[in-house]
């Protein structure tokens, strides 16, 4: 048995809304929570889902120029 929640629990526990949210208000915080998280769980199977949010995976040493020793 695992731990992670139903989908229904997440949508319940996601339709409360956040203070910027309660803000501007919600014709439907369950829909909103529903398109939310369907939005987070694709973007976490494939990170380059998310336009503008690549994360690039370098070494230090392709990201530095080498300086060269005074001759």
């Amino acid at each position: 048995m695992t731990d992670e929640p139903s989908d229904q629990e997440r949508v319940e526990s996601r339709a409360h809304l956040l203070p910027e949210e309660a803000a501007v208000g919600s014709d439907d915080p369950h829909a909103q929570a529903e398109a939310i998280l369907a939005e987070s769980d694709i973007r976490e199977e494939d990170r380059n889902a998310a336009p503008d949010t690549v994360l690039e995976q370098r070494t230090s040493d392709q990201t530095v120029t080498p300086v060269e020793p005074p001759d």
